[in-house]
């Protein structure tokens, strides 16, 4: 039978206590003292009676009708979780296909607990509750992460990156396993043979597109063209992000354009070309075939530097934009991005540290650091783009980039520009 969801279980925590009042100088004669200290007890008298936290007052009437504003606590090291599943409950398309999933599911009898369904408890909890601002333990999908995944187990500090690429892999398994099941009946043939691609009583089967390939999944062509007797070879390949080099005082269109710049394989690269029967020099690149409707970019500022046998993290300044443009050479429309997300490492190497989330909602930026949510300008983006200087104090950078597509349809012959991105 189908894997389904589960009735959700509370996991919130009780609110933020209001904020303590700081009492003036003691400097002073005692009746100023007394006269502060009574103005505080009122303060905080107004806000527990009002009912509305911090975030609330910030926004004002302008609060977003039926959004849900709420931190996530954190089990000692799960800041990479928690940023993360942020950045994925703000990504609107993804958010709702995941509660109406758990709509479908979680009154089933036979229903089995696994990663998504305590994911959609989760998510559920948030956008059900009637609060409009809180914290919430993720207490079970911290669990079942743990469970599925012995490197998330410690209390070592963990790469968010690598987090989100299990994540979503997880739900895809769990969602084409689901699927296989219930349409495998009996007399037929088991789950296990009716993968994504089979073939069953002679025909293959179509892989099946979830609603994570949806959103998330684009594709790219790998193009080889062989110099010596100009045979191009191609091959697609799927990708839920793309993870890409960064150079110091660079911008990340320049570094898209080297990511999909033409590279020369030559000497101990060459390729082997079918057609020569040999190995050849040739001439390889990658082009974008299918682009994603949400566009997440890896920064890669954690690299592997073999005279130190070490990982080491790389501040570069890299300037992302809260716009971005995917240019083709054909005559169909750029693929336009906004910037939703951004979630930051902060630290100054790759085992130590810790992630935040910066987050626009509703026209709104706000900054969540595990249970604190609170609203930030946008030009603090800037902040987080690196240090022009190998060593700096600035240890906050820009490390996974979430884009959704605005408007348009360039998914027909797109192609990777010479001169833009």
């Amino acid at each position: 039978m189908a894997k389904t969801a589960r009735s959700p279980t509370a996991e919130a925590s009780p609110p933020a206590a209001a904020e303590k009042h700081r009492s003036g100088s003691a400097a002073g004669s005692g009746l100023r003292s007394l006269a502060s200290a009574a103005s505080g007890w009122l303060d905080r008298w107004a806000v527990m009676g009002s009912g509305l936290s911090k975030l609330e007052r910030a926004f004002g009437d302008q609060f977003p009708e039926g959004e849900r504003y709420f931190g996530l606590e954190n089990f000692g090291n799960t800041c990479y979780c928690n940023s993360v599943l942020q950045a994925l409950y703000y990504c609107t398309p993804f958010r709702e296909q995941l509660l109406e999933y758990y709509a479908k599911n979680r009154n089933l009898e036979d229903a089995e607990e696994s990663l998504l369904t305590c994911l959609a408890d989760l998510f559920s909890q948030i956008s059900a509750s009637k609060k409009k601002t809180g914290v919430i333990a993720p207490k079970r999908f911290i669990q079942m992460v743990r469970k599925l995944n012995e490197y998330f187990r410690g209390y070592m500090h963990q790469d968010a990156h690598e987090f989100l690429n299990f994540l979503l892999n997880e739900i895809v398994d769990i969602l084409e396993k689901e699927s296989s099941s219930a349409k495998v009946s009996p007399e037929t043939t088991s789950p296990e043979k009716v993968s994504n691609g089979a073939v069953v009583n002679g025909v293959r089967k179509e892989p099946l597109v979830t609603w994570v390939h949806k959103n998330f999944q684009g594709t790219l062509t790998n193009e080889t063209r062989c110099l010596m007797c100009e045979t191009v070879t191609a091959k697609d390949e799927t990708f839920f992000d793309l993870s890409v080099d960064i150079e110091q005082n660079s911008s990340l269109t320049s570094c898209l354009k080297n990511f999909f710049s033409t590279e020369t394989l030559n000497a101990d690269d060459k390729f082997f070309c079918d057609k020569c029967c040999s190995l050849q020099e040739a001439e390889k690149r990658m082009k974008i075939k299918k682009v994603p409707e949400i566009l997440v970019i890896h920064l890669k500022r954690f690299k592997f530097i073999e005279q130190l046998n070490r990982h080491k993290k790389l501040s570069y300044r890299v300037v992302y934009p809260l716009e971005l443009k995917l240019s083709s050479n054909s005559d169909d429309a750029d693929c336009e991005y906004s910037l939703f997300a951004v979630v930051v490492h902060l630290g100054s190497g790759p085992n130590q540290g810790h992630y935040v989330a910066k987050i626009k909602s509703h026209d709104h930026w706000l900054s969540f650091d595990d249970d604190n949510v609170e609203m930030i300008p946008e030009s603090t983006l800037q902040t987080f783009y690196g240090s022009s200087r190998e060593y700096s104090g600035n240890t906050d950078h820009g490390y996974i980039l979430f884009y959704e597509r605005v408007g348009g349809n360039c998914n027909e012959k797109t192609d990777t520009p010479e001169g833009a991105v």
